[in-house]
């Protein structure tokens, strides 16, 4: 597998190639379009002038003349009637001008070499020292006719600005393209970092040292990162702690339920022992499917693959209807029950919203205490219904408000560790709650107790 900065460089480096290409290309098309033609008139106009000025001299020394033309950067090349030619300056590369062409001019027309030169590329074309690429025009000098071939010496092209020039060129190509690789490597090794980080917390090492300071994207994703390990390694922590407890939870039922079989099993016991010992089978056997149905019910809204079973029903009858199945145990601790139910319907999944208050109505006769008061109340407002259950039990600590709803999270107080719990109804609250769009709050009251407010959405 390539290293991203190998792919950096590469990628990098084809670019700069890429743009040159195109650059090539669009200029090769800007010359053959517009240049080509510009630099044929320009170079046909100079050759003009030089016939005319040739003709119009009478005690002119051509070959002095043509000799210091040629030294200001023109390669000249003189024929005459009887084809003898004379070249001034730097003789061309190829000598490929077509006998027409000489014939054409010496018959007193004019040769655009440069515009019909037939090559397609911009260096080739503009730089090609051939003799085709030449412009023509005739001219007269003592009676006799010629034909004037000119066009520009390549080395003249070339001045100490176009080197200079050049050179700053391939200086600034170099320089750009070892700041890139710098600053690719400054990019791609806080990726590095977390990278092997990641494969630490892939292997359960939630404390990996990442040494990046940073204020940009990267420096954010550390930061995230950082954070979600420290989230990781502690529900990493709850997990085992969970699994410890369901253990327990489980493992303590099933050696109650063996034991009493085992003492059932004995027929001496007394008819009454046998009954006691049958109701302790039957509660913890109540124990463990309440514990296995919390687990199969979050385990169903995890994996929650279809859309929820939404129904028009009325949810001030459901909560009714909750309270009536705990009103024996309330009788029993002497807790009193109040509700201000306002008349509501609402479109949703009956069979989970009921879990939502079996969870909130349970947990608040959990720690509530003998004589205590639960409050329960349903609002129908204009966009939304709010409902709450409120309690005078021993509430929650501020500092553990915001766990509340973490899965397996349970509030480890000596006053709360002999009530039964696994940590999982008030998640199970809040993923049902936010599969209908709505939202649920918990707040301690001022004199003693918890609030738990559930606001759902009108469809």
């Amino acid at each position: 597998m390539k290293s991203l900065y190998g792919k950096f460089v590469v990628f990098t480096l084809g670019t700069m190639i890429m743009s040159a290409l195109v650059a090539f290309l669009a200029v090769n098309t800007f010359y053959h379009q517009l240049l080509k033609g510009k630099n044929d008139e320009k170079n046909m106009e100079i050759a003009l002038s030089l016939a005319s000025f040739i003709e119009s001299e009478k005690n002119l020394d051509l070959n002095e003349f043509l000799q210091t033309q040629s030294a200001t950067g023109y390669k000249i090349y003189v024929v005459n009637k009887k084809k003898e030619t004379i070249q001034y300056g730097a003789p061309f590369r190829v000598n490929n001008l077509s006998q027409e062409a000489v014939s054409q001019v010496l018959n007193g027309r004019v040769y655009h070499g440069m515009r019909d030169f037939p090559t397609e590329t911009f260096v080739t074309g503009f730089f090609s020292d051939e003799l085709a690429n030449t412009v023509g025009v005739p001219f007269s000098y003592n009676g006799a006719d010629y034909a004037l071939f000119l066009r520009p010496d390549i080395k003249f092209l070339f001045t100490e600005v176009h080197y200079l020039l050049g050179g700053m060129v391939i200086v600034m190509a170099i320089i750009s393209v070892l700041v890139m690789l710098i600053v690719a490597k400054k990019l791609i090794d806080p990726i590095t970092k977390l990278t092997e980080a990641a494969k630490k917390v892939g292997e359960e090492q939630f404390s990996p040292e990442l040494d990046i300071n940073r204020r940009d994207e990267i420096g954010q994703l550390a930061k995230s990162f950082q954070h979600m390990t420290v989230r990781l390694s502690e529900n990493d922590r709850i997990r085992k702690e969970f699994i410890s407890d369901v253990s327990h939870d489980f493992q303590s039922p099933l050696l109650n339920i063996k034991g009493y079989a085992e003492l059932l099993m004995d027929s001496s016991v007394p008819e009454v022992e046998r009954k006691n010992y049958a109701k302790v089978i039957q509660s913890e056997t109540e124990r463990l499917s309440s514990l296995t149905k919390q687990l199969m019910l979050l385990t169903s809204l995890d994996q929650l693959a279809s859309p929820l079973r939404k129904e028009a029903f009325r949810l001030d009858k459901q909560i009714k209807e909750v309270t009536l199945r705990y009103r024996w145990l309330m009788e029993e601790k002497g807790i009193s029950l109040s509700m201000y139910l306002d008349e509501a319907k609402f479109l949703g999944d009956p069979s989970f919203l009921e879990k939502v208050w079996e969870n909130l109505l349970s947990n608040a006769l959990k720690y509530t205490e003998a004589g205590g008061t639960i409050d329960i109340s349903l609002t129908n407002r204009k966009d939304q219904l709010a409902v709450s259950f409120c309690d005078s039990g021993i509430g929650i600590d501020e500092e553990h408000l915001e766990r509340i709803f973490d899965r397996f999270y349970r509030v480890d107080e000596s006053r709360t560790k002999e009530i039964p719990g696994t940590g999982l109804g008030l998640p199970i609250v809040q993923q049902i709650v936010q599969l209908h769009g709505g939202t649920i709050h918990a707040q301690r009251n001022l004199d003693q107790g918890m609030t738990f407010a559930v606001n759902l959405p009108k469809a």
